[in-house]
């Protein structure tokens, strides 16, 4: 509360004076106001930010369980240089170092394209090997990923075998505004029907008589 320092002087016309509590209140009601004018602008920014941030990584996971004992599929797919025995869409694959981490595998497709690929490792009692995709080397228009790595392992299950397939990538494109055809949608189904296709054809294969 307001208190006058000089009692003796005489009484002058009543001005208007702001109470603590006011004083108080005010601070609050300017502080909410920008806080709220904040959160506003905040939300209208979001979209914008989320636009402008790059490309986030993307991750793939397909399995198939196959009637067969995983060293029958590991025979069949343990090969570096073997993704023409048991993958539909590769004409012919070779590597040119065997199953020695480093070594480098050319992938021929139908129609003569190639993907070249880097073995990272490869362990036969583990049964997976892991290798990825030189960027320097790699066509997008081909599978429209970039920065691919991946991961081919064969477990026991129950009965058989179970096959796992993993790949983490970024898009094709690199930068904002991708093209529908190199975006994070057109990566990830790509990759998807890659591994799917290739697994089932792989489970006919190890399967029949």
């Amino acid at each position: 509360m307001y208190f006058s320092q000089n009692r003796a002087r005489p009484a002058q016309p009543s001005t208007p004076t702001l109470t603590a509590s006011s004083d108080r209140n005010g601070i609050c009601n300017t502080t909410a106001g920008v806080l709220a004018g904040a959160v506003f602008v905040g939300m209208l920014l979001l979209p914008l930010l989320a636009s402008a941030h790059g490309p986030t990584r993307q991750k793939v996971t397909e399995s198939i369980d196959i009637d067969a004992p995983p060293t029958d599929v590991w025979a069949l797919i343990g090969e570096f240089a073997g993704a023409d025995q048991w993958m539909p869409m590769i004409t012919a694959s070779s590597s040119d170092t065997g199953n020695e981490p480093g070594a480098i595998r050319t992938l021929v497709l139908d129609g003569g394209a190639e993907v070249i690929e880097l073995l990272k490792k490869h362990d036969d009692e583990k049964m997976s090997f892991s290798y990825r995709i030189p960027d320097k080397t790699h066509d997008v228009a081909i599978l429209p990923v970039s920065n691919y790595s991946s991961t081919l392992s064969v477990t026991a299950s129950k009965g058989g075998s179970t096959v796992t397939w993993k790949g983490a990538f970024y898009r094709g494109y690199p930068n904002n505004d991708p093209p529908p055809e190199l975006n994070d949608e057109a990566a990830v189904t790509a990759v998807s029907g890659l591994y799917q296709v290739s697994l089932a054809n792989l489970k006919a294969i190890a399967e029949s008589p």
